[in-house]
């Protein structure tokens, strides 16, 4: 019986943030590829689109006209998943199969910057510091509407995630429930903190900066690696190292380090390939329900689909849909590859 080697043998990590197992299959990382490759978008993109209904003067569908922003510009979403209106009714308590109840809440859109044609690793630091100080604005304000009790800012990059205008933009749902993904990371983390009276993510971070296998990035508040539970192939989780709930509870030095840690990381997606990196990503913290969560830690998880190329991302199909979610290349090695590329945008280089 050979003895189990981590980094080529068939294994499942446990998750602790959401209490679920993943499947690594490093061997399989060396097979060859004959499956989809995604169309990558080389054009350079105007400063102005005159078409685009997020450019600034500009009109959108509904008709209004966005103003002349020079910073960051939000605005409620012309298309919303989700409805301010309270509506009226009953729920069947015994009712087991068609179980449904009205959901009520704002989402609304958060541009990053005037120019179309920028992302967050081509913006300076300052810019993405301006964004930072609009999601504090925004998780206040909507935070302290009665009937709001989770407020989830997220951005999706590229066309292959979904998102069909390349201005730079993120959203912001919130709404008067939790949802699932946040729900079950609540139910770990309290658990967590009532064993131990110390957050989840304070005592990992403080393993992973011991072991230093999957530590990218690195600054005096703020640490970038790769979960020991990755589920993509290059995910990535930003975390405070002080023990921090929310975003408002940034001093304005920690807004400084998260800035700098959120360009050092997306130039390094976007030098993986040399292409603008797509992805999905989102800040988890603490809920708005007027309720003290101490077990709450800041982090902003980023979930990236491309696998080997620019062209080639990985599925989510099969044995992931009906058993668990698995992955090929292990994390240590993702994040070996991250933390050995460069910091200077690959668009910059002499």
């Amino acid at each position: 019986m050979k003895n189990f080697d981590i980094n080529e043998d068939p294994h499942r990590r446990y998750n602790p943030l959401i209490n679920e197992w993943v499947l690594v299959s490093p061997h399989r990382s060396k097979r060859p590829w004959q499956g989809q490759n995604e169309t990558v978008t080389s054009d350079a993109l105007p400063e102005y689109d005159p078409t685009c209904y997020l450019c600034p003067g500009n009109v959108r569908a509904n008709g209004m006209v966005n103003p002349d922003y020079e910073n960051s510009f939000v605005f409620e979403n012309d298309f919303a998943a989700l409805k301010q209106e309270e509506i009226a009714f009953e729920e069947n308590s015994s009712e087991i199969f068609f179980r449904a109840k009205p959901e009520r809440g704002i989402s609304r859109v958060v541009c990053f910057s005037p120019k179309h044609n920028l992302t967050l690793p081509e913006m300076p630091v300052e810019a993405i510091e301006n964004i930072i100080h609009t999601w504090q604005k925004e998780y206040t304000d909507l935070g302290n509407v009665d009937y709001i009790n989770h407020v989830q800012i997220f951005e999706n990059k590229g066309s292959v995630m979904g998102c069909s205008n390349p201005h730079p933009h993120g959203q912001i749902w919130a709404q008067s429930s939790l949802p699932t993904e946040v729900e079950k990371t609540q139910n770990n983390l309290k658990r967590y903190f009532d064993t131990h009276n110390k957050t989840l993510l304070e005592d990992y971070v403080k393993e992973e900066l011991k072991l230093d296998e999957r530590i990218v990035i690195e600054n005096e508040h703020f640490v970038a690696l790769v979960p020991f539970w990755a589920i993509w192939p290059y995910e990535t989780i930003i975390v405070s190292k002080r023990n921090v709930s929310k975003i408002t509870d940034f001093t304005e030095t920690e807004v400084t380090d998260f800035a700098v840690i959120l360009k050092q990381l997306t130039t390094k997606y976007d030098n993986l390939f040399e292409t603008s990196f797509p992805y999905s990503s989102g800040i988890h913290q603490s809920p708005t329900d007027g309720k003290l969560h101490p077990e709450w830690h800041f982090h902003m998880h980023f979930y990236p689909p491309l696998l080997r190329s620019a062209t080639v991302k990985k599925f989510m199909v099969g044995y992931e849909m009906m058993g668990e979610s698995q992955r090929d290349i292990t994390p240590e090695k993702s994040a070996a590859v991250l933390r050995g590329l460069s910091d200077v945008h690959y668009k910059n280089r002499v």
